[in-house]
């Protein structure tokens, strides 16, 4: 986790039984290897805009952020709001991974620029199964700006 070169996902999840099942999730498919795993919204936005802890690392962002909506200290909507409000990380792929399924947060989550929806299942193999989807599309999938695939200093 000292190498922060490589990271192609940021998981802020607060939950450590959820965020362990994410990661084995996306370890399952080689998608883990480059993985920083934040535990609330506020070391989330210090870790993508480079501040407090995370200010000495090279620039360039995360290839996928997923997101927990209800986090401590600022929550997933607005650290959503945060990224997609600035030039440097509005174009960023933001999933929010949440165990809610309700309309109202669903609603807020894509009106604040949100690129994906996933509920969290219970059952674990689902919730394995999600993930492991999720994280294949966007990482082997989808295209993404070549000011995101290659920063500049």
């Amino acid at each position: 986790m000292s190498d922060y070169e490589q990271v192609e996902i940021l998981l802020a999840e607060d939950n450590e039984t959820d965020a362990e099942m994410t990661i084995r999730a996306l370890r399952r498919k080689n998608l883990a290897n480059n993985l920083v795993w934040v535990k609330d919204g506020a070391e989330a936005l210090d870790f993508i805009f480079r501040r407090g802890a995370y200010a000495s690392r090279p620039v360039g962002a995360p290839k996928l952020v997923l997101l927990d909506l209800k986090m401590p200290k600022i929550d997933g909507l607005e650290v959503l709001r945060q990224i997609k409000s600035n030039d440097d990380t509005k174009a960023l792929p933001v999933v929010m991974l949440t165990s809610s399924a309700e309309e109202r947060d669903i609603m807020a989550s894509y009106t604040n620029g949100v690129n994906s929806y996933v509920v969290k299942p219970v059952e674990f193999s689902s919730f394995i199964a999600e993930v492991a989807k999720a994280g294949c599309y966007w990482l082997l999938v989808n295209r993404l700006p070549a000011e995101l695939e290659h920063p500049r200093d």
